[in-house]
């Protein structure tokens, strides 16, 4: 066969053009499937296989357009068509054009992919960034899933301590966990803003364990480099550094000669110290700040202390735990106590640890209102570990306490881009969005985080509540109470919501056999500690409208009260908790004295937040104790107040006015229904001095 009469045989028939067709709709194809199939979590197998079909397919292009012609009565075979009836020409005209419309088609997308948002997006992740997902626990004895998560924590926070690169927190990567729903690392890595995942599996026991590391290139999917440990615990210790090391090294991240001395630092060099704080930093760090968790935490440490004494870290942890108590359940003086000792141990152990930095910074901020004196700890623990966003959460919440409520929510949104799956940071958002009565961004702020930590308690419930501030319904939190087991209520938090459900919907006797059929003699419902389940009984008493009947239950809670602020007189909470309860049992002197005591330590002044928050409680003890007057000035007040908003009988909103029948004294008062009747307004920033 003559070449030249072949090729334009292949001219004629309009083969180069079905080939330049073919190719362009291929690579079309190509590239929308591979930007956009990731977004629906289509694996990328399905991808691969379309390449193999379009490239097993054009050959058989090129054959079909060889054998057969389009004419005006359908395709038919090229041989049967009498030279006079074939529109070979028309064809390759209209393939012309067909390939002129595929050719601007490409050109738009490929403008597309330029210029559009989420590429600009994709185009800033840095290339020297990282994150450490969950370890599998592959080991027989599933108790042991808490080596596993040490393992992955120690590396993660060793790569913490290196300046040049983005490390994403605990808190963003827990919901990729091994044996859930199946990786696409393209997706993670977008969703995270990474260029890399490390992942990794643990297998075995204490004395003979074997670790696989993996890091993988998001975008590309494809694997970097692998490594295999075979170790025992007491040879592990180290192995977080070696590892950081490495994964530096491979993303050409230079360290500083303190940032190699502070990777390759053990954290102890006792085996059996460190496995009980693997335990109790897992207990420390899940989704809710529940008391029993810190409690059993603080167990842990104080063990992992004793057999080794200068294990720096665990001070630092220990501190932090102990601080935390103290802020967010039990305000008594000896978990300040504990909380600056081991805070100062840390520090005198290694002054360069920027746990034992944050925990001294806590101490400052959440015991001695010393705002500046605490963001400056918090700067040096920054600067030590620079990816830690714990630090710009807290810097955001001594914001907040200063009464800058709207630059507390520029820090934390910032915080939220740097670490877009950190559960505490859109829960952080919930209550100041809902502090200063923006009800749609709180909501918005709540479905974050559900949607980050599906099996948190408190998400559930507070997302119910903004419901019932904002439109004055409970079926919400009804339902999604409803969704939790009854024999789940750690600290008695469910037990406290549905309770305070039943009296906001005035069923009485369902409130009282909610508190009847709980085991618990105490509950965590009001601040400062845990609130006797007496002091709930006898509100149900007096809502009903049997006082004698409330009398002994709420002189036992008064009783308990009383015993906290001997324990810990400076603690404005506990002067509340007392005035209160005086105020239900109509110890009218007492209760405005303790309330007045509360307000004295803690003033809105100083705390924008807490200080609020006794407002709150000094309204309810005026409209308890007759002092209707006092009682309208401070309501007028309180609702335009940011932070004078909780999820208990104290909260100062619209409809908890109009439904709690903690107001019930005030209800024919015409200055109390023109606060109902007002149209609801979100709270000014309120912006204060530190």
């Amino acid at each position: 066969m003559d070449p030249r009469k072949f090729f334009a045989e292949l001219q004629r028939r309009n083969v180069y053009r079905a080939g330049v067709i073919y190719t362009m709709s291929a690579w079309l194809l190509i590239q929308v499937a591979t930007q956009v199939f990731p977004f629906f979590a289509i694996p990328n197998w399905v991808v691969r296989s379309i390449i193999v079909v379009l490239v097993i397919g054009f050959p058989f292009a090129l054959i079909l357009a060889w054998a057969f012609e389009l004419t005006p009565e359908g395709i038919v075979k090229t041989d049967e068509v009498a030279p006079g009836k074939s529109i070979r020409w028309e064809t390759g005209r209209k393939l012309d054009f067909a390939i002129i419309g595929i050719l601007t088609l490409a050109i738009g997308f490929l403008l597309f992919l330029r210029f559009s948002p989420w590429k600009e997006h994709e185009a800033e992740i840095p290339t020297k960034s990282i994150a450490v997902l969950p370890f599998s626990n592959l080991s027989d004895n599933k108790e042991n899933a808490f080596f596993a998560e040490g393992i992955q924590d120690d590396i993660l926070t060793s790569l913490s301590r290196i300046g040049e690169l983005k490390v994403i927190s605990r808190t963003s990567i827990m919901r990729y966990r091994a044996g859930g729903t199946q990786r696409n690392t393209r997706e993670i890595g977008k969703a995270l803003g990474v260029a890399y995942l490390l992942e990794g599996s643990v297998r075995g026991e204490r004395n003979h364990f074997v670790v696989n590391v993996q890091l993988i290139d998001a975008h590309k999917d494809s694997q970097v480099w692998a490594e295999h440990y075979d170790r025992t615990l007491e040879d592990s210790l180290g192995l977080q550094g070696e590892l950081a090391t490495e994964i530096a090294d491979t993303l050409h991240a230079t360290l500083s000669p303190e940032e190699k001395a502070r990777v390759a630092q053990k954290p102890t060099t006792n085996a059996d110290a460190y496995a009980l704080y693997l335990r109790a930093f897992g207990l420390e760090h899940r989704p809710d700040t529940l008391l029993q968790d810190y409690k059993i935490a603080v167990d842990l440490y104080s063990k992992a202390i004793a057999l080794d004494p200068d294990f720096a870290l665990a001070h630092a942890r220990l501190g932090c735990t102990s601080a935390a108590i103290f802020h967010f359940h039990e305000p008594l003086e000896k978990w300040a106590r504990k909380a600056r000792v081991e805070a100062a141990t840390a520090l005198h152990l290694d002054p360069h640890l920027a746990e034992g930095h944050f925990a001294l910074g806590l101490c400052l901020y959440w015991f001695d209102d010393s705002y500046e004196a605490a963001l400056d700890e918090f700067d040096v623990a920054a600067r030590l570990a620079p990816n830690d966003t714990d630090v710009g959460a807290l810097i955001a919440a001594v914001k907040r306490r200063t009464g800058k409520f709207r630059d507390a929510i520029a820090e934390y949104e910032r915080v939220a881009k740097l670490d877009p799956r950190n559960s505490n940071v859109a829960r952080n958002l919930v209550y100041t969005y809902s502090a200063l009565r923006q009800w749609p961004e709180a909501r918005k702020a709540a479905e974050r985080w559900r949607a980050m930590s599906p099996d948190s308690l408190v998400a559930k419930i507070q997302t119910g509540y903004l419901d019932f501030f904002s439109a004055g319904r409970t079926r919400t939190l009804q339902r999604l109470l409803a969704q939790i087991p009854d024999v789940t209520d750690p600290d008695g938090i469910v037990t406290g919501a549905r309770w305070d459900v039943a009296m906001i919907e005035r069923d009485f006797n369902g409130a009282e056999n909610i508190l009847r059929s709980s085991p618990r003699t105490a509950l965590d419902y009001l601040n400062g500690g845990n609130t006797p389940k007496s002091l709930l009984e006898g509100c149900v008493q007096l809502a009903r409208g049997n006082p004698a009947a409330a009398r002994p239950l709420l002189e036992q809670a008064r009783s308990e009260f009383a015993g906290a602020v001997e324990d810990s007189p400076l603690i404005a909470e506990v002067h509340a908790n007392l005035g209160l309860v005086s105020a239900f049992l109509g110890q009218k002197e007492e209760a405005i004295a303790e309330g007045r005591r509360a307000v004295e330590l803690r003033p809105i002044t100083k705390d924008a937040v807490d200080g609020a928050i006794i407002l709150c409680y000094l309204a309810v003890i005026y409209a308890q104790t007759g002092e209707n007057d006092e009682a309208i000035a401070l309501l007028g007040k309180l609702l335009q107040t940011p932070g004078a908003v909780d999820s208990v009988l104290y909260g100062i909103t619209q409809n908890d006015l109009r439904y709690r029948w903690e107001w019930d004294r005030l209800r024919q008062d015409p200055r109390f229904q023109a606060f109902l009747a007002k149209k609801p307004a979100a709270a000014p920033g309120g912006e204060r001095r530190r």
